[in-house]
Formats: structure tokens, C-alpha cells, sequence
């Protein structure tokens, strides 16, 4: 399993899309053999991973009962001061765009871009140029330790989650859970994977920066070319789904777009299937173009419970969908 950057508004997509699979299918995202999550995704996969299902991360959206598990972990949550979608005091007025001005956060990276520049993301580059960010991850993961423990999430024994980050220093990918990654703990992983650059404050773990490993890929999903599955699921909120169509955010929906098909071509030549979840222009259009507005999570993952229903009905995904059904 698969889950994209996306902020807020991913979130929500997230929940949608997953729920709906879990009710079609009775496939569970958190028992996947492994979960990959970048930036929202992250925290998605790491309350999955925690015994938080599907079910539950709709119900908390859009109202429903909670399973007791989730119950006692939200409840705990909220008492930490989680309020989802929050944007801090402490950005001030117009404080990310006054983040964009010219500056230069890491010399290495530049360096590195000179003397290997295939070897850099685009985005991985623009992080490196961008001014230090002012805004602590705190806000957004400050309650994930109490609530969550030391350890990493393992609701079901064996199976992994990688959260993936870059280093600041030289652009690179580190997927933290991942065999011969740098140890981290856990919350602070996820909070390195939630760094957008210039905005938030790089996150230190082992003496190095890491920011938001959306700036690498938005899903990472080539990383499971190495592994031997039989299926990989992707939620990708900051894709798009044909048609594409010309809003204000497409030249970034199509880059994004252009790198997951780059990323599923390398697992379909692996012989591993895909399911991709890419939001439709009904989808896109509900979610806006901020995805920090916490105002539109409702709306967001109603919207996306809806097309994911009708992408299920599709024959061209029911020999994928059998293997989901087949799943532990």
C-alpha cells in the first residue's frame, strides 16, 4: 500500500478510497504487507499500522461510529491538542508566502546539483534553494509519541511501514523503516516526512536535516519494484485522473502524474499489478487548491468515496480487486 503526499485534503482522499476498498473488498490497508507513506501519507499509514482502520478514518471525517481502538487513540489525540488541518499563530499573515522569497537553506545541496545534477529531483533542488522554514513540525505531530508509543506502529507482526524524507544535505531519498535506513524514532520520522521546505523547520535526526519526502516523489511508489508482491495499491491525492483538464493547479498534478506513471511502469515490468486512485475532476474540484483547508475534509472524502465506488465497477480492475479480496 501506497499513500501520497496530499496535506489535509489528502487525508481526506485517503480515508475515502480506503474505506470504500475495505467495504468492496474487505481488504484492510493497515494489514498490507507493507505500507509507504509520504508526508500526509505517513501519518495515514502510521495510524493504519496502529490498529486505526479504514472504517475509522472515515467515521472520523464524516461521522459514524469508531471502533474502541480508535475511540481510546483520537480521544488521547485530542487531548494533546490535535486539531487536524490547523495552521499555526505563528506563520503570521501571508507567512508562507514571505517563506518563497529568494534564499539558499543548503549549500550541499547546490553543490550537488552542479556536479551530479541527474542524480537530484527537480523538487529536491527548489528545497535546497528555499530559506529555512520558520514553522515547528510540533503542530502536526507534537501527539503522536503520547499517543502512538516509542516503538513503530506494528498492529500486525511483520509487517513494515517506511516512511519516506529527504536529506537536506544532498537531495537524497532516505525511507526511514526501511533495511540499512538511519534509526530514527518513530514520530520524528514522520515529522521529517512532513517538513514542506521554507515552511515548516527542517527536522533533525543523527545530526542531519530532513525535510518532506514529497519533494523526491509524491508517492515513492517505485520502491516497491524491489519486492516481491503480488499487488501494489496507490492513493495519490496530488495526481490527477484523465481528463485533465486546465485549473490552476494542473501544472503540478501533471508532473506529479508523469513521475507515478514513470514509477508504475517500473513495477509492471517487475510483473507486480497496480491499482492507482488518482483524483477525478469531480474529485479535484471539491478539493480546491489548498491543501491545508481543513474546511473541505468532509466534502474531500464523500467525493472520494463516490469515485472510488464507481473505479471499482470498472471490469478492466476486477482481476486486481480479486487479489484484494484474496488478501489476509
Amino acid at each position: 500500500m501506497v499513500l501520497g503526499a496530499g496535506g489535509v485534503v489528502g487525508h481526506a482522499f485517503h480515508a475515502g478510497v480506503l474505506s470504500v476498498l475495505a467495504e468492496e473488498t474487505g481488504f484492510q490497508a493497515g494489514g498490507a504487507d507493507l505500507l509507504i507513506g509520504t508526508s500526509a501519507g505517513s501519518i495515514v499509514a502510521s495510524m493504519l499500522r496502529s490498529g486505526i482502520t479504514p472504517a475509522d478514518l472515515s467515521a472520523a471525517i464524516l461521522g459514524g461510529r469508531l471502533s474502541p481502538r480508535a475511540q481510546s487513540l483520537y480521544a488521547q489525540a485530542r487531548s494533546r491538542g490535535w486539531q487536524p488541518g490547523r495552521i499555526p499563530e505563528q506563520s503570521g499573515g501571508g507567512g508562507f508566502r514571505r517563506s518563497m522569497l529568494p534564499g539558499l537553506e543548503s549549500p550541499g545541496m547546490l553543490a550537488e546539483a552542479l556536479l551530479r545534477p541527474w542524480r537530484l529531483r527537480p523538487g529536491a533542488v527548489l528545497a535546497g534553494l528555499l530559506p529555512r522554514g520558520r514553522v515547528p513540525t510540533a503542530m502536526i505531530t507534537d501527539w503522536l509519541q503520547p499517543v502512538f508509543g516509542d516503538g513503530w506502529p506494528e498492529a500486525v507482526p511483520g509487517r513494515e511501514l517506511w516512511i519516506c524524507a529527504v536529506a537536506l544535505s544532498n537531495g537524497r531519498r532516505v525511507v526511514f523503516g526501511s533495511p540499512g535506513a538511519p534509526p530514527a524514532p518513530w514520530s520524528e520520522a514522520v515529522a521529517a516526512s512532513c517538513a514542506i521546505p521554507g515552511f515548516f523547520t527542517p527536522v533533525e535526526i543523527g545530526g542531519r536535516s530532513y525535510v518532506d519526502g514529497g519533494v523526491y516523489s509524491v508517492t515513492n511508489a517505485d520502491l516497491m519494484a524491489e519486492r516481491d508482491v503480488d499487488l501494489v495499491v496507490v492513493s495519490a491525492p496530488m495526481s490527477a485522473a484523465k481528463p485533465l483538464g486546465n485549473s490552476l493547479d494542473m501544472a503540478g498534478r501533471r508532473l506529479a502524474r508523469v513521475a507515478l506513471g514513470q514509477e508504475v511502469s517500473a513495477l509492471r515490468r517487475r510483473g507486480i499489478k497496480a491499482l492507482v486512485f488518482q483524483p477525478t475532476p469531480e474529485d479535484r474540484a471539491v478539493m480546491g487548491f489548498n491543501a491545508m483547508d481543513a474546511a473541505r475534509r468532509q466534502a474531500v472524502a464523500r467525493q472520494a468515496r463516490e469515485s472510488t465506488r464507481r473505479r471499482l465497477g470498472r471490469p478492466d480492475v476486477a482481476e486486481r480487486l480479486e487479489l484484494l479480496r484474496g488478501a489476509p
